[in-house]
């Protein structure tokens, strides 16, 4: 039996998360129905990232329709489907807003999606959006809805890209990577070797730490050594700061889960390195807290942020601390605050700005769409050092999983680049209680 021609109905969450989206779909058609459109409409002022792809489907639609009536079958190119805008129809069958109330957009959606599964009964229709009480919805009501895929990662192939253990190693070898500092890799490391990864190098009782550096083919000693007053605790935190100080790497992911030193390090390898930049930038998305958006937070603008960037200030706090008020070093990151070399914020009031001689950190990354890492990384300038740090298994945004977020498909995507290095953190530092629910709660 010949498989069916596939029809593809795209809602607004997918179009928000991938402004291309319509075009991923390969040969199979592709609808998104009218309420979308109205959707866009509400989404496409504003400097936000989901503006600017509201803003630039809006666009794309514009520059299709010229070749016909957006009511009718759009090709959408060589080895491509086509395209077209669902009218808002009532189902002959199962009705949606009877279903589950009238007035809602979702339930048009639905309903849209079940009209044009009956006018076209030899094409399979599938409803794909990043709302997962969406799919359950339209599922309940038999049509078949999935997560948008492109861009997806699996999990498993993040661990590929972190620090290995490698036993068996000689002893000999291990000895010589202690004195020398550096060693020819000669096939140490095996079918494990990728740019710029960690390892720890075990013979029985005796180990060593080291970093592959692909531009030399080396195994360079990676040592816990202080930075500015913090010194590593294990050899995750030591791996994580080489990588930070290193110049030849231009583009870091800390990847772990809370209490594990993500942030406290980025900033502080950022502060050791001060001379070689002009700023140090420390953002993070502002992710609404409680499903409240930060307009309907009390105060003016500096109390609606505050909450949001307090566990920023706090590592700042920290670091300060490992020097008395009267140290050179203590008075040192003062100035710079007071001066703005130092500047902690959220990531959408920087957006837009070319960063060229600055270290930017980029805090809770999981909470960024894929696009909106591309773009913070596409604005890099000469002399700029960009830090990633998140936990993929700490979702804050309804519309991405530890699978599609921007986090994810960063290291994915840049695993085995000379200028890309990632460390993925496991043990918890903060105390034995934050442990005890990490590993327990």
């Amino acid at each position: 039996m010949a498989k069916k021609n596939k029809l593809f109905v795209l809602d607004t969450s997918v179009l928000l998360h991938d402004h291309d989206a319509i075009m991923h779909f390969e040969r199979h058609d592709v609808a998104i129905p009218i309420t979308v459109l109205e959707e866009l409409d509400k989404f496409k002022i504003g400097n936000d990232t989901k503006n600017f792809s509201a803003r630039e489907v809006i666009r794309f639609i514009d520059r299709i329709s010229l070749t016909g009536g957006l009511q009718q079958w759009i090709t959408l190119g060589p080895n491509l489907g086509s395209f077209k805008v669902l009218l808002d129809s009532q189902p002959k069958g199962v009705d949606a807003e009877i279903v589950y109330g009238v007035g809602k957009n979702d339930h048009k959606i639905i309903n849209a999606t079940l009209a044009v599964k009956e006018q076209e009964p030899k094409k399979e229709v599938i409803l794909v959006t990043k709302d997962i009480n969406l799919r359950i919805k339209a599922k309940a009501l038999g049509i078949l809805a999935e997560d948008y895929e492109t861009g997806k990662v699996h999990s498993n192939e993040l661990e590929q890209t972190s620090s290995s253990t490698i036993e068996g190693i000689d002893s000999e070898t291990i000895k010589q990577l202690f004195l020398k500092g550096t060693i020819d890799e000669d096939g140490i490391l095996g079918n494990q070797k990728i740019a710029n990864g960690y390892y720890i190098l075990k013979n029985g009782k005796s180990s060593g730490l080291a970093y592959f550096d692909p531009h030399t083919s080396t195994l360079q000693r990676v040592e816990k050594e202080y930075t500015s007053g913090i010194k590593p605790k294990n050899a995750e935190q030591a791996f994580a700061i080489n990588a930070l100080m290193n110049n030849d790497i231009k583009l870091v992911a800390l990847q772990g889960v809370a209490g594990t030193g993500k942030t406290l390090l980025a900033l502080a390898a950022a502060l050791e390195q001060h001379k070689l930049f002009q700023q140090i930038i420390l953002a993070r998305p502002l992710v609404p807290l409680s499903n409240k958006e930060i307009g309907f937070l009390p105060g003016d603008a500096k109390d609606k942020i505050g909450p949001y960037m307090e566990p920023l200030w706090d590592n700042l706090k920290f670091i300060k601390s490992q020097f008395g008020e009267n140290e050179k070093r203590h008075k040192h990151i003062v100035e710079m605050e007071e001066s703005g070399r130092i500047l902690i914020t959220p990531l959408a009031f920087i957006r837009g700005r070319s960063l060229s001689n600055i270290l930017f950190i980029v805090d809770e990354a999981q909470n960024l769409t894929p696009h909106e890492v591309k773009t913070i990384i596409t604005r890099a300038g000469e002399g700029t050092k960009i830090v990633f740090t998140g936990d993929v298994h700490q979702i804050d945004t309804p519309y991405l999983d530890e699978n599609s977020n921007g986090l994810a498909y960063l290291i994915d995507r840049l695993k085995g680049q000379n200028l890309f290095a990632h460390v993925r953190l496991e043990k918890g530092e903060r105390s034995e209680l934050a442990n005890l629910a990490n590993d327990l709660l």
